[in-house]
């Protein structure tokens, strides 16, 4: 039989084991969330590189070791004035040269603060080239749809061809426009079949599969993320939450203001803004930002710049009539289905055409989430 004390010493020995097993698993975890972490914030962030790393000294971070020294010199300039202003008699005749300073210093520190900005913004870009061009050459998973193009290759493909959507242009965004208004509403049939099992319309047009709300969306964002195609995603995910959730909120007022009806709600989700924008649809914008900036956009700006100059120009004027028709048709066709809801009967050859050629019943299939307020 084991005594007490002998009990007592193995029952001390488990929990020494127990904790010391503990602790090697706590510092596995670190030593691996270090691993993890450190690699990424070094690439994303330059002020959490190790100086020692640094192998290549640009001109520029010279004349920083310059600037640097200068400061120091004019800290001790500013400390012997401190010591007169102070030993001074009357402080108050040396106003002006007290303001002369300040004011220099501060146009200093602006031009300091623009210099501080302009080398994290050129650190922040050279690293998402190089990533978007590395990322761009890797082999697809996907082997039919292939890896995008990188900005930077299509940037430089634009300016060495006289292309008619060189840049950012007016016939690039009236591409785009079309493009995602077709592109938006396949992708949103898609979903609905995925997560209702069948296809509904979700047309914004009444003459084929386009949405204007899709490719405003687009245009608006190729417009705001187009300068920061070469810089990391955290830029575009913060410009595509504000620009999508302001395109989302201008498009539903302006329904429920003009047409008096409201294709979305969104008051039954929580930090949601008159029930025309919501928190997840913004962060969903954000994440969208994303995969525009950095996948969508390239591939369909590689498309446009594969049509010929000749041709585009006409396709892009002629998208444009059919657009501006289509749209038009659609205006008149849902503000007279408006009417009938509301008992007008048609006053003339014209509306009554309008009734002949857009019944209720055609129009419940193009606008199935349509809900009159």
């Amino acid at each position: 039989m084991r005594t007490a004390e002998e009990k007592a010493e193995k029952r001390r020995l488990r929990q020494e084991k127990r904790a010391a097993e503990k602790r090697k698993k706590e510092k596995s975890r670190a030593i691996r969330a270090r691993e993890l972490v450190i690699p990424v914030l070094k690439n994303a962030v330059p002020m959490f590189r190790d100086p020692e790393e640094e192998k290549t000294v640009l001109p520029f971070e010279k004349e920083t070791e310059h600037l640097e020294n200068a400061l120091n010199e004019g800290g001790e300039e500013m400390r012997a004035f401190y010591v007169r202003l102070a030993q001074s008699d009357a402080p108050e005749e040396m106003r002006d040269e007290v303001l002369g300073r300040a004011l220099s210093w501060r146009r200093s520190g602006d031009r300091l603060a623009a210099a501080s900005l302009r080398s994290y913004e050129a650190a922040d870009e050279v690293s998402a080239r190089f990533n978007d061009l590395t990322k761009a050459r890797k082999k697809s998973r996907l082997p039919v749809v292939g890896r995008a193009p990188a900005n930077a290759a299509i940037d430089l493909e634009e300016e060495q061809g006289e292309h008619f959507a060189r840049g950012m242009n007016l016939y690039k965004l009236l591409m785009i426009l079309y493009i995602g208004s077709f592109a938006g509403v396949v992708v949103e049939l898609f979903w609905c079949f995925l997560k209702h099992g069948y296809l509904e319309s979700r047309s914004g047009l009444v003459y084929g599969p386009f949405n204007l709300l899709y490719g405003v969306g687009a245009v608006a964002l190729t417009v705001f993320l187009y300068r920061f195609r070469n810089r990391g995603r955290w830029l575009s995910f913060l410009m595509g939450m504000a620009v999508g959730s302001a395109v989302e909120y201008a498009c539903s007022w302006a329904q429920e203001t003009f047409l008096g009806s409201r294709s979305w709600d969104y008051s039954d989700m929580p930090f949601n803004l008159n029930g025309r924008i919501c928190l997840l649809y913004s962060v969903f914008w954000g994440l969208l930002g994303i995969l525009w900036m950095k996948n969508l956009y390239p591939r369909m700006a590689a498309l446009i710049i594969r049509i010929p100059d000749k041709w585009g120009r006409i396709l892009t004027w002629a998208l444009l009539a059919f657009f501006v028709f289509n749209a038009a048709v659609s205006l008149v066709a849902v503000m007279r289905w408006h009417g009938r809801m509301m008992g007008d009967a048609a006053s003339n050859a014209f509306w009554r055409l309008v009734d002949l050629r857009f019944p209720d019943a055609r129009m419940q299939r193009i606008y199935a989430n349509l809900v009159w307020s």
